[in-house]
């Protein structure tokens, strides 16, 4: 059976889709803008600093279905612009520390609120 997750410590979602759904040990979690929880607002301007939030968030939804960041398999970061890539993975390097989920990076056009950056992670509870 399916469980849609949700935390006051992750941003609301912005359209007609939940944070994260849990199917079984699989835990879906949809993509996080750098939206500060309380204010709705970015927590940053810079691509640091948004994928700073991001993860943040990501890391309350894991929380929150009971995973870790350790469980962590796979993430799609979405980036507004290519060029902010090295600040992205200086972020996300500090935030995962030695685990290594895989990962695909992708430049798209745009993306909701114009954020800089859009973050999505599948974890297995282990």
């Amino acid at each position: 059976m399916n469980r849609t997750i949700h935390t006051p410590n992750a941003p609301k979602a912005v359209g007609p889709y939940s944070q994260a759904v849990l199917a079984g040990d699989l835990l879906f979690i949809s993509g996080q803008l750098p939206l500060d929880p309380v204010t709705g607002t970015f927590a940053a301007t810079d691509a640091f600093g948004q994928t700073v939030q991001s993860l943040q968030n990501i890391a309350a939804i894991l929380h929150e279905a009971g995973h870790a960041v350790s469980d962590v398999v796979k993430c799609t970061v979405f980036l507004k612009d290519m060029n902010d890539f090295s600040a992205m993975n200086e972020a996300y390097a500090a935030f995962f520390g030695e685990h290594r989920p895989a990962r695909a990076a992708v430049e798209v056009a745009r993306l909701p609120k114009d954020a800089k950056i859009e973050i999505e992670a599948i974890s297995v509870r282990h």
